[in-house]
């Protein structure tokens, strides 16, 4: 992926399976990995359920793509997407994908535009499908924005509440599992590795991890966290934080 401020991203939006009151934090979110250069959302404006998209359309220049229903019960939009997809795809327009959906239907495209060396990134409620999250290279669960607007607000119950909550994390074996063989796949031969490394591999193991689904704005202070289990220090030179697990 390019670096942050030349990539361009193209953001196509399942209107039939979003929702209007996340678009601000969804914006805020993709717009950390670039440009957001192509923003379309499909769906059939003719719906009362589309109705409230069209407030947010002009003031977030989104370009709304109508697809009607031919059969009744049937989704036409994600055909559409597709279709467009393919087409900025072809014309080299973008540098990297994010469509917004928890529909497991795009699961093929994703994986058609990473054959073709491109980021993608999903956006999509905690009910997605695993196909259609393990298909992206990076995906956001939308309840995870709704906690970093919660995060806001002040805290309650101060050291006591954080105490509880760091032993209830070490007790949490899936993410133990997960860190330690995170840790393992990035330290090679050494007892300690960096912080961004055990994030990367992460990634590359679950594209739908994030800090946040455990209470955590960052790696870091999901880390920092675990104490019980895991040492850091801070290197001298470059600054790097380096992490190692208790033996």
């Amino acid at each position: 992926m390019k670096k942050i401020n030349d990539t361009k991203i193209a953001l196509l939006i399942d209107g039939d399976n979003a929702a209007p009151k996340r678009l601000a934090a969804i914006l805020e979110e993709v717009s950390k990995q670039g440009t957001i250069t192509i923003r379309r959302i499909y769906g059939d404006w003719t719906s009362t359920g589309m109705t409230g998209w069209k407030d947010l359309l002009n003031r977030n220049a989104i370009q709304p793509v109508q697809q009607f229903a031919y059969t009744k019960g049937k989704n036409s939009t994600d055909s559409t997407l597709i279709i467009d997809a393919m087409d900025i795809l072809h014309g080299e327009l973008v540098d990297a994908f994010c469509i917004v959906s928890s529909d497991s239907d795009y699961t093929r495209l994703a994986t058609r535009l990473r054959e073709s060396g491109l980021f993608v990134m999903g956006v999509g409620e905690q009910k997605t499908p695993d196909a259609f999250v393990k298909a992206c290279e990076r995906f956001i669960y939308v309840e995870n924005l709704d906690v970093q607007e919660d995060a806001k607000t002040p805290e309650r119950g101060g050291k006591v509440a954080r105490k509880s909550a760091a032993a209830q994390l070490s007790k949490n074996t899936a993410l133990m599992r997960k860190l330690r063989k995170a840790f393992d796949i990035a330290k090679g031969e050494e007892e300690e590795v960096s912080l961004s490394l055990i994030g990367q591999a992460l990634r590359r193991l679950d594209p739908g991890f994030d800090p946040r689904s455990y209470g955590h704005a960052s790696l870091s202070s999901l880390v920092s966290a675990l104490k019980d289990q895991l040492e850091t220090r801070r290197e001298e030179r470059g600054n790097a934080v380096m992490v190692r697990f208790k033996t």
